[in-house]
This record gives C-alpha cells, sequence and structure tokens, in this order.
C-alpha cells in the first residue's frame, strides 16, 4: 500500500504542471510558474485601484493608489518638456484575469497550428499579466506614419525616448526590452511601477511582486539597476620610503 502511494506522488511529482490558458485549452507551465515565458502574477485587490489623473487614458484607467503621485510627477514632467512633442497617454493600464483571458483568447489571423503560443508573443495568458498586477501601463504612443514594426518605430519617437531617459527617476522601469532574457517580446510601450526607491511610500509592495522578474530577467532601463563590474585591477602595494619630517624655519633677525 506504503509503495502503491509512494509510484502515485511519484507518477505527479513527473508530470508537467499545466496552466488554464483558454476554454478548453492548456499550456505546459515551467517549473517557476512561468507560461510561455510570462511569470505568474495575482490580481490586484478591487478597493486598492483607483483611476489614472484625468486626461491620461485614453479608454479608462485604473492604477494602484501607490504609484499615482509618481505617475502625477512623471507627466507633470512630460507636459513641461519640449522635447516629449505632446502629451503622455495611457492605452491600458490594470487588467483583471478575466479581462486578461477575454484579450489572451481573441482570434489571432495567424495563429497556425498553437494559437495560444502565437498569442503569447504579444499577450500574456491569464494570470500571468504584469496588468493584473495593478502596476502596470501601456503608453499611448504609437507612430502615425503607418510603420509596420510598431516596436522599433515606437522606439523611435520623441516621447518614447523621453520615457527612456526619464521615467526611471519617476520609479517606472521597462519590463521587457529588446532580447530579454525571458524571451517576452519587446515591449517599448510597457512600464511597470517599482518606486523610486525601496523605502518610497508602496514600493515595497511593487517590488516584492516583482522581485523574481527583475531578479531574473532585469528591465532596462531600470530603477535601482544592477551594475555589473566586467573586470577588477587586483590591488598593487607598493612599498614607500619614510617620510622625512620638514625642519622648522628659522626665524629672521630684523
Amino acid at each position: 500500500m506504503r509503495r502503491a502511494a509512494l509510484l502515485l506522488a511519484t507518477m505527479a511529482l513527473a508530470t508537467p504542471a499545466t496552466a488554464q490558458v483558454c476554454a478548453g485549452a492548456s499550456a505546459s507551465m515551467a517549473r517557476d510558474g512561468r507560461v510561455y515565458g510570462h511569470l505568474p502574477y495575482g490580481d490586484a485587490p478591487p478597493d486598492e485601484l483607483v483611476a489614472a489623473p484625468a486626461g491620461f487614458a485614453l479608454n479608462g484607467c485604473m492604477v494602484r493608489r501607490d504609484m499615482i503621485p509618481d505617475l502625477e510627477r512623471l507627466l507633470a514632467a512630460a507636459q513641461g518638456d519640449p522635447t516629449v512633442m505632446g502629451q503622455l497617454r495611457a492605452l491600458s493600464c490594470h487588467r483583471s484575469i478575466i479581462r486578461q483571458a477575454s484579450v489572451f483568447c481573441r482570434e489571432h489571423p495567424d495563429a497556425g497550428g498553437d494559437p495560444d503560443a502565437t498569442r503569447a508573443i504579444s499577450v500574456a495568458p491569464p494570470g500571468h499579466s504584469e496588468h493584473s498586477t495593478g502596476y502596470a501601463l501601456d503608453f499611448a504612443v504609437r507612430p502615425a506614419n503607418g510603420c509596420p514594426d510598431a516596436e522599433a518605430c515606437m522606439a523611435a519617437t520623441p516621447a518614447a525616448r523621453w520615457l527612456v531617459a526619464n521615467a526611471p527617476r519617476f520609479g517606472f522601469e521597462m519590463s521587457f526590452p529588446g532580447g530579454n532574457k525571458q524571451n517576452v517580446k519587446w515591449e517599448p510601450w510597457h512600464w511597470r511601477w517599482v518606486g523610486t526607491s525601496a523605502t518610497a511610500p508602496g514600493a515595497a509592495r511593487a517590488r516584492f511582486i516583482f522581485a523574481k522578474a527583475r531578479a531574473q530577467f532585469p528591465a532596462n532601463p531600470a530603477v535601482d539597476g544592477v551594475r555589473t563590474i566586467a573586470r577588477v585591477l587586483p590591488i598593487v602595494y607598493v612599498a614607500l620610503p619614510a617620510w622625512p619630517a620638514p625642519e622648522p624655519k628659522k626665524k629672521r633677525r630684523r
């Protein structure tokens, strides 16, 4: 009996974990909880969500109350800087897990044999989106010239360049830079808030939620980014001769 129970437990451990994505479909889950490269996140409590500053959102926008002061400062700085060449707006902010499921499970014209894997290139599966935390938002910075490469064209706009140069000063970092080790599509419009420092109000909670992502897949640009020293020169000790004490000056006779 004990041997049978042990065999069943071993089989359970050997069976790959799965996550439900769309109705009737599931996807394999990595040991760290990732599905199609996206880390797992819970939903933000409704009583901690508030409306974003007036005029910021294109289609309504709810975010965590903690990030409002820094978001207001960022928007004020952008509005007063002529290099932005326009007002920063938001395309998407908090999305509940249920809302994320409806976004993820839309039909994709180029789905191919694995539609969920195709969708996951540009949209996180439900339960695995930073948007559900209430600390992430998509800036509505899009090129208007019909450029086919949305990422590169967006990153080249004055507003996007301003965000790269200034957003970390207000506690925001780019979650998915180009070539990230998480193998998630480059999203120059997607930024998460982690506070200007670990002691900023609410920042400790945001940093706890994103701790695994920040440790394993660093943002760029990042807030409080870790700097790697490529090479450290050895310390060389040099023996110096004893320093002779200066002789006292003789007083001149007048």
